[in-house]
């Protein structure tokens, strides 16, 4: 009995010391203005399962903590860690600390172009980071946009949300056209948004910025060679918000006014905390209703976005499952007309800030060419539709003795269904292209053409054209006469996309006293498809244009109808491609980080890449029967509708290359680093390159892979008040397939030139820095100069016509590098007091020239963006923020003569001198726009 009572006794005694020797530490983390930091991450050894993180008041509580030593680390973007050691015991349970501000996050860790986390200052690449206070400063109109604040980045967002381009070092040849992103990944949380491009189909069209994300990590060239897939240009990580111990949010109102008062309506929300048991949670999204920068008669853009993770956590890593759902309809906008080539201003009555020069809604249905007996339904308004169902899993797990793996996969399927106009071309009602658009394979429609309005029936224009084929003019028939003598040459662009996909990177990792090595896999497998159809549309030539009704109708004769009552003509017989692919992705790689000396850090990496393309393309014919498909003598315009032969031509080539970069960290002081880089990369073709060049004809021969080479040199520091990171670098691109889109007025038909191989080369120089005189004063510069050559370069002249007789090639070797600015930067002043924050910004763009032949000049231009705000309370705050404040009118793209289907290159010196009142397509800037902010953080 008394053997019992000593058990029991020590059993009390050894419970009440287990209780004793556990308590609960808290604190406030604060600003060194005093202020308190919300969400900063507060841990107790890295190994343990001890952390927390601060509340709106900068306070923080961590339970359960075994008295004893503790490495104590105190993180948050955009503020210097602080890594010190503290005894937790009975008497000291209770932390304070000020951060000192990290002006340019050098001592952030970045996850990006590196395979294992490391600080700013200590990686060996260009990296850039935009905070989420950056990412609020920015007026919401698409990610390029949000990308121009990024140092050495060449983002265009003149088209809107999608159809963008963003590229960097003058690595950017086939991303000029209409695959913007060609060079780079657009990345979320690690992995690319998208594996597949081609012509209208990029990973911007599934990308949109909101609430849910915490941070962008931007990587130009250098490692993006060893670190991404199929992408050496560069990589931008959009990265999410995780969880927060204490349950927390934000909801994100917003209203504003772009151009001449188009609305925009905008709310986000996030909200996360705990579920218990180590479970957190993430979630978050937006929706938006918006009319617009320019002028048209339907909403511009509309839909949005729901984000998630669930996080698992362990005593040796995390689970982490995550998904998106997008459902979003958006535009993108054509260039516009413009004369004088020295000083380019708008012509026939459109206007830079304010016209969209778009065919305006309609609902027609046009007979799919892939199955006559089902049609399609068309409406400009539609825009594109874009859809993404994502999910995936991220695993990362210690394994003891210094090893550990992180395993990131994702599911998605992926659609976007285009329908919009491609092209908006003067086309004078003289001109017999409008015509013979009309006619292919029959009768030209000579004689009395009337042009009526398709909603209200009434005529327009009565026209007799019988002298156009032999260079006279039309001549009117009646006091009714079209706008500027004109239609737009434009059709409508239906396309069909659809990608399943999944990737995966899995990376090992093993850690001894002075090596780092990373080794893994990355996989990504994409089944997807593309149908493209084209019809003539016959629309007004004006600001806002109105869709045309046109008939043939000469006395004595029956009425023809060149076009359906909604001013569809030539059905399907523009445009057509009915392809599907199967691409494969594999890579292995390896990556050791050697630490040298307590100052120097080399890091050696490979990978070795393997890129299958399997699919086939249809070949097609027009549609052949007495009356077109309708069997009607009398209407015209389906008469020549392209359909699939049920031939098909098969591809199916893989391209194998080995890619390395090797770079050098010098560690100067604790806040001073230099490094250095040199990297071999390469870039296999896209998808475009089978579906656009091999119409009705063989694939016999693969694409060519491009070479990258690329050379870089940096210094970071980070003083009191003064912190840069500059890098000079050398750049070059060979093997650089062009090709150009050209129109047969013989055939009326369109065709793709033979493909020529170029090289081109950039030397430059970025920087950015921060400088703060003031605790409340910060003032930010960044930018690059470069100068961009193209070093090899030739055009192929196909003469206006398939016929190859005539052909010839122009060389353009040593020119200047078209659409790459030798000059831009962001200057930036920030005013942060109290309870008020505001700034203004100069962005400035450079002279580019507009094509390889350097004939044309796209002048420099400023745009400046302001802000302020102030916070009301501690759960409100309001913000202005306006973009384009003196709506400037700068030009951000060339697309040459205006003319059905011209490109760039085709205004040569030559043309200019011989057409110098002629006028020519220009892409202009967004106009301004002003946005209320209301913010409530919960």
């Amino acid at each position: 009995m008394i053997k019992i009572k000593y058990i029991i006794t020590l059993l009390i005694i050894a419970s009440t010391v287990s209780i004793f020797a556990q308590t609960s530490i808290s604190g406030t983390i604060k600003d060194s203005n005093n202020k308190p930091i919300e969400g900063a991450t507060v841990v107790l050894n890295t190994t343990s399962h001890l952390y927390g993180t601060t509340n709106m008041d900068g306070y923080f509580n961590i339970n359960n903590v075994p008295t004893g030593n503790y490495n104590l680390i105190i993180s948050h973007l955009g503020y210097k860690t602080i890594e010190t050691s503290i005894e937790v015991n009975a008497n000291n349970k209770t932390f304070s600390y000020t951060l000192q501000t990290d002006l340019l996050n050098l001592h952030t860790v970045v996850v990006t172009g590196t395979f294992n986390p490391r600080t700013h200052i200590e990686s060996n690449t260009s990296v850039s980071t935009l905070t989420a206070k950056d990412i609020q400063q920015v007026y919401p109109q698409g990610t390029a946009n949000l990308l121009q604040n990024i140092p050495g980045t060449f983002a265009d967002a003149s088209a809107g949300e999608v159809f963008t381009k963003v590229y960097t070092r003058g690595i950017s040849a086939a991303a000029e056209d209409d695959l913007g992103w060609y060079y780079v990944s657009l990345q979320e949380d690690g992995l690319p948004v998208s594996l597949v491009q081609h012509s209208y189909y990029g990973s911007d069209l599934f990308h949109r910025t909101d609430l849910t994300t915490s941070k962008v990590e931007a990587l130009r060239g250098g490692s993006a060679s060893i670190t991404a897939m199929n992408a050496p240009g560069g990589v931008y990580n959009f990265i999410s918000r995780n969880y927060t111990e204490d349950l927390s949010g934000e909801i994100q109102l917003q209203s504003g006014i772009q151009g001449e008062g188009n609305p925009l309506y905008r709310v986000d929300g996030v909200l996360g905390g705990a579920l218990g048991n180590d479970w957190f949670f993430n979630a978050g999204g937006h929706y938006r209703l918006d009319e617009g920068a320019r002028n048209t008669d339907f909403t511009f853009s509309k839909g949005g976005q729901f984000k998630f993770n669930v996080i698992k956590e362990n005593s040796s890593g995390y689970l982490k499952l995550y998904g998106k759902y997008l459902n979003d309809y958006t535009n993108r906008y054509n260039g516009l007309a413009a004369t004088d080539w020295n000083n380019p201003k708008a012509a026939f009555g459109l206007d830079f800030n304010s016209t969209a020069l778009m065919m305006p809604e309609f609902h027609a249905n046009i007979p799919d060419g892939r199955n006559l007996n089902n049609t399609n339904s068309f409406d400009p308004s539609q825009g594109v539709h874009a859809k993404d169902l994502a999910f995936g899993f991220d695993v990362f797990q210690n394994l003891g003795n210094s090893w550990s793996f992180k395993n990131n996969m994702k599911f998605s399927s992926k659609s976007a269904n285009w329908q919009t106009s491609i092209s908006n071309a003067f086309v004078s009602i003289s001109d017999p292209t409008v015509y013979a658009l009309v006619s292919y394979q029959n009768p030209f429609p000579a004689g009395q053409i009337v042009f009526r309005d398709a909603n209200s029936g009434n005529e327009l224009a009565r026209i007799d054209n019988t002298g156009v084929t032999s260079g006279e003019p039309s001549e009117y028939l009646t006091a009714g006469t079209l706008p500027n003598d004109a239609v737009m040459g434009t059709s409508t662009w239906y396309k069909d996309n659809d990608a399943d996909e999944f990737m995966q990177q899995f990376t090992l990792r093993k850690e001894w006293e002075n090596h780092d090595l990373n080794f893994g896999l990355a996989s990504g497998f994409s089944d997807t498809s593309v149908f493209t159809q084209g019809s003539f549309a016959f629309s007004t030539y004006e600001n806002n244009p109105r869709i045309l009704q046109v008939t043939l109708e000469n006395p004595g004769e029956p009425v023809m109808a060149l076009s359906d009552a909604y001013g569809v003509s030539n059905y399907g017989a523009l445009f057509f491609t009915n392809s599907r692919a199967n691409i494969t992705q594999l890579a292995t790689f390896a990556n050791d980080r050697w630490k040298l000396s307590d100052n120097i850090q080399l890091d050696l990496g490979v990978r070795f890449e393997t890129i299958k393309h399997k699919g086939s393309n249809d070949r097609f014919a027009p549609f052949t029967q007495s009356g077109g498909l309708d069997g009607d003598e009398n209407t015209a315009y389906d008469n020549n509708i392209l359909q699939p032969t049920g031939e098909q031509d098969a591809f199916n080539y893989t391209y194998n290359y080995v890619s390395y970069s090797t770079g050098i960290n010098y560690k100067i002081t604790d806040d001073a680093a230099l490094f250095g880089r040199f990297s071999k990369g390469h870039k296999a073709p896209e998808l475009n390159y089978y579906f656009n060049n091999f119409a009705n004809v063989p694939i016999n021969k693969k694409g060519e892979v491009q070479d990258i080479n690329q050379v870089e040199l940096g210094l970071k520091s980070n003083l009191k008040d003064f912190s840069f990171a500059t890098t000079l670098f050398w750049s070059e691109l060979k093997n650089i397939g062009v090709t150009n889109f050209e129109f047969d007025e013989d055939t009326s038909s369109i065709f793709y030139t033979p493909i020529q191989f170029n090289t081109s080369r950039t030397i430059g120089l970025e920087w950015e820095s921060v400088y703060t005189p003031l605790e409340y004063f910060a003032f930010r510069f960044n930018g690059v100069i470069q100068n961009p050559k193209a070093t090899k370069w030739f055009i192929y002249d196909a003469a206006d016509s398939v016929d190859t007789s005539d052909d010839s090639t122009t060389d353009y070797s040593g020119n200047t590098l078209p659409s790459n600015p030798k000059l831009m930067f962001n200057v930036v002043a920030e005013y942060n007091k109290n309870k008020t924050a505001s700034f203004i910004k100069w962005r400035y763009m450079g002279k580019r020239e507009g094509n390889v032949a350097n004939a044309f000049q796209l002048a420099a231009y400023s745009v400046f963006d302001a802000g302020i705000g102030y916070k009301i309370n501690s759960h409100l705050s309001a913000n202005i923020l306006a973009t384009n404040l003196l709506n400037s009118d700068g030009l951000a793209n060339f697309y040459g003569a205006n003319t059905f289907a011209a490109n760039a290159n085709g205004a040569t010196s030559e043309f200019i001198e011989a057409n110098p009142d002629a006028s020519f397509v220009v892409v202009p800037i967004l106009p301004r726009a002003i946005l209320l902010q209301l913010n409530y953080k919960i």
